[in-house]
């Protein structure tokens, strides 16, 4: 299950700016997503849901049945997502962000055969919070409360995992993209995805763009421009894959 924002600018991947500008950032957010969501094509699921704030974009494949997010805070966001994809499909339920382009069906099928043999499953990130998450029975008091874009986000999570008594199967480390540096260490480590192209062909002339921008006296004589287009989170959930049927499906802040 993905948990995602319509891409808009000025609403995703804010921390990518400067230097990209804020509809660069957009599309490098669109860009993991549509790598995510391909990674989530190639693994086995019973049910792929999209639980979004906004509208649904080119992005999205079919396949996914789209659910509007519930809450104010993320840790509400996240409750509800897991507890609407767990009444559609009544398995156990995965839920990935989007800011991990890099991630594999390898991964996400290790993520959920785990969930044949334990009681969650939980994806550390290398920022302190965590890219994935999987509970065989979600319940929406492993979650609200704990602090959301926090560098303890990942610890408190884990521990309110472990004092509920649940064995917690551990995944690998992965870097999520938030900052500038982010994006250059992930777009490096996955060089064949989308998000790498974009990085490559986008970085240069953002920064160049924004330099001139910056050097440019205001002209406040000209009509106003159309709004660019914004992006969001998205949360992923999936099956564990001897149960799962179907094919694919992202926390962003």
């Amino acid at each position: 299950m993905i948990i995602a924002k319509e891409p808009l600018p000025g609403r995703v991947k804010t921390r990518l700016t400067p230097p990209y500008s804020p509809a660069g950032a957009a599309a490098l957010a669109e860009a993991a997503l549509r790598d995510t969501v391909r990674a989530v094509a190639a693994t086995p699921a019973a049910q792929r849901v999209l639980a979004l704030d906004g509208l649904p974009g080119r992005w999205l494949p079919p396949g996914f049945v789209v659910v509007p997010q519930r809450g104010a805070g993320l840790d509400e966001r996240l409750a509800a997502a897991f507890a609407d994809a767990h009444r559609l499909c009544q398995e156990p339920v995965v839920l990935i962000g989007m800011d991990t382009p890099q991630v594999t069906p390898a991964l996400l099928g290790e993520a959920g055969r785990a969930l044949e043999r334990h009681d969650a499953v939980f994806g550390p990130a290398a920022d302190g919070g965590f890219w994935l998450l999987g509970l065989r029975r979600p319940d929406p008091a492993l979650l609200l409360g704990v602090p959301m874009s926090h560098p303890e986000t990942g610890r408190r999570q884990l521990d309110r995992l472990e004092r509920a008594g649940l064995d917690v199967h551990r995944l690998p480390v992965l870097t999520d993209v938030d900052t500038a540096a982010d994006a250059a260490a992930v777009a490096a480590a996955a060089p064949a995805t989308r998000f790498a192209a974009a990085v490559a062909s986008m970085a240069p002339t953002t920064r160049t763009a924004d330099a001139v921008a910056a050097a440019a006296p205001a002209d406040h004589s000209a009509a106003p421009t159309a709004p660019a287009i914004r992006f969001t989170d998205a949360i992923i959930a999936v099956a564990p894959a001897t149960r799962f049927t179907a094919a694919p499906w992202e926390v962003d802040r």
